[in-house]
């Protein structure tokens, strides 16, 4: 990691309502678990330039879990069919168009 910071920075709603929410919530969805998994997947890549990490409301839970990555600002459903493919994204790849989120 350069001393400027992280080369990308992926934030992951850990947001909570109550079951019976209309909207739902991400942390409903198993946001944390995609979550920890995804950073545990990117830190035994060796990817150390990315920072994966739990972010409050994002106002898209009813899309969720919802994952944002910066400085791109790309929105995703973050599932577990998708962490392969974050991680591609992270450590470089192709935009994994099929979780993106329209926002």
């Amino acid at each position: 990691m350069s001393n400027l910071g992280y080369r990308m920075h992926a934030f992951v709603c850990a947001h909570s309502r109550p079951g019976d929410s209309e909207r739902g919530s991400c942390n409903g969805k198993n946001s944390l678990e995609l979550m920890m998994k995804l950073k545990r997947m990117a830190r035994e890549a060796g990817i150390d330039d990315v920072r994966v990490q739990k972010s409050g409301c994002l106002d898209n839970c009813e899309s969720g879990p919802t994952c944002v990555v910066y400085p791109q600002g790309q929105w995703f459903c973050l599932t577990e069919d998708a962490l392969p493919e974050m991680l591609e994204y992270l450590k470089g790849g192709k935009l994994p168009e099929q979780f993106r989120l329209k926002v």
